[in-house]
């Protein structure tokens, strides 16, 4: 049975806040990026990922290694210290965030090319159209 967590980190990115969803399912991280504007209280970050967690879209898989830790509570209380110092977001959710923007990237770049040839044979057909009103009646 694979263990899943996520992980939320909060951080002032000039000039919004950002928030950086890490979903980890067995030894694959996804990520996911939501601006909130200015600063989010609490209740209000509770609150959304209660109602729109499942809209978030997270990018593709990337492998990761997970260490195991020790249940001592007293070590996972330095540990979430630790977590609160640390600033920023890691590098794996940087490559991860990377990857689902290149393919954002290429789906528009998809979604561009259909609509240019979309519109070229709307074109043509129209001019075909034209050329043969103009010999209906001759």
């Amino acid at each position: 049975m694979d263990k899943t967590s996520g992980k939320l980190t909060v951080f002032f990115e000039d000039p919004f806040w950002v928030g950086v969803f890490e979903k980890v399912s067995g030894e694959k991280l996804s990520v996911s990026k939501m601006t909130f504007g200015s600063e989010p209280k609490d209740n209000e970050v509770r609150d959304f990922i209660l109602k729109h967690y499942r809209e978030l879209k997270f990018s593709p898989a990337v492998e990761v290694r997970l260490k195991k830790t020790a249940d001592n509570p007293k070590r996972r209380q330095r540990n979430a210290v630790k977590q609160m110092q640390n600033t920023g977001i890691g590098t794996k959710s940087q490559q991860a965030l990377q990857k689902q923007r290149e393919e954002m990237k290429a789906e528009r770049k998809e979604n561009r090319k259909e609509m240019r040839e979309a519109e070229r044979q709307r074109h043509y057909d129209l001019k075909q159209q034209k050329k043969r009103e103009k010999h209906k009646g001759h």
